[in-house]
């Protein structure tokens, strides 16, 4: 059951990154199918299948989001710059020493 439902995973995350749609929705729907007996029968631990399923989705998503809009891509999020980044690490209260009885 565990090596049946590590391997239909894997056969989705390579139809997703092959990016075949058709065949990726059918192992990916498959790999959710897995996963949920599995927990159910208690050979992995519900979370755990939780947790693969949502990265699965995510990469799913993400592989068909990127099909339907070649063209354009997202800007990166802006970060915090270096100068304000050390501010704020300095601007932190330095930890309580303890002290001896």
């Amino acid at each position: 059951m565990k090596s049946a439902t590590k391997t239909a995973v894997k056969n989705a995350g390579t139809a997703i990154a092959a990016g075949e749609v058709d065949s990726a929705r059918l192992a990916v729907r498959g790999a959710l199918i897995a996963l949920d007996r599995a927990a159910a029968k208690g050979v992995i631990h519900p979370n755990n299948a939780a947790r693969r399923k949502s990265r699965l989705l995510l990469k799913y998503n993400a592989a068909i989001a990127a099909l339907q809009v070649p063209g354009e891509e997202k800007p990166a999020p802006k970060r915090a710059t270096t100068a304000k980044a050390s501010t704020k690490r300095a601007a932190k209260k330095p930890a309580a020493r303890k002290t001896k009885k």
